[in-house]
C-alpha cells in the first residue's frame, strides 16, 4: 500500500510539474504610490502671551501634492549614530517628542507641530518658563515631514456589525479587570 500512494505522488509530481501552455495575457500596470518627503530648518520665536516657541507657517511644497486623507507625520533631526564600518546614519525621532529639560527638576518642554492639507507649523511648549531653553533647543532645527497617501475608511460598522462579520460571540471575549 505504502509502495501505491509513493508512486501515485510521485507520478503526480512528474506531472503537473511538466505541463506546459501558453502564456497568459499581461497582467494591468500596478499603481506605486509612495509617500512623498521634504525638509526645513526653520528658527523659533518666542511668544509671551502663551509661554511657547513657534515657527513661521510653512507651506508644503507644490510639487507633493496633499489630500485632507492623507497622513502627515513629523520628525526631528536628532544627530548621528555610527552604523559601523566608519559609516554614520542620520538619527531621526518622531513628534511629538518629549525633552527632559535639566534633569531633576520636572522641567520638560515638547517638540510639536500641526498641519494642514497646505501647511505645517512647529511649536514647542513647556511647563516652565520657556525663554531658559538654551539657544541650541530652538535654532537651526531640522524637520523632515512625510506625506503618506491615505484614504478615509468607508466602513459604518457599529462594534455589533463587527462581531456578526467576524464570527465571534460576545460571551467569548476575555474580560480584563
Amino acid at each position: 500500500m505504502k509502495r501505491i500512494i509513493l508512486f501515485l505522488a510521485f507520478t503526480s509530481a512528474i506531472l503537473f510539474s511538466s505541463c506546459e501552455g501558453p502564456e497568459g495575457p499581461p497582467g494591468v500596470p500596478g499603481v506605486n504610490i509612495l509617500g512623498q518627503v521634504f525638509e526645513i530648518n526653520p528658527n523659533f520665536q518666542y511668544e509671551v502671551s502663551n509661554n511657547t516657541f513657534t515657527t513661521p507657517v510653512f507651506s508644503i511644497p507644490s510639487s507633493i501634492i496633499v489630500y485632507e486623507s492623507d497622513v502627515v507625520l513629523a520628525y526631528r533631526f536628532d544627530g548621528q549614530t555610527n552604523i559601523g564600518n566608519g559609516e554614520f546614519a542620520d538619527v531621526w525621532t518622531p513628534l511629538p517628542q518629549n525633552v527632559f529639560y535639566q534633569d531633576g527638576t520636572g522641567d520638560i518642554f515638547q517638540y510639536n507641530f500641526n498641519y494642514t492639507f497646505v501647511d505645517i507649523q512647529f511649536i514647542i511648549d513647556g511647563n516652565f518658563d520657556l525663554t531658559t531653553i538654551g539657544p541650541e533647543y530652538i535654532n537651526n532645527q531640522t524637520f523632515r515631514i512625510a506625506v503618506v497617501p491615505a484614504e478615509f475608511g468607508t466602513a459604518d460598522l457599529t462594534m455589533e456589525d463587527l462581531l456578526l462579520n467576524l464570527d465571534v460571540n460576545p460571551i467569548d471575549i476575555q474580560k480584563l479587570d
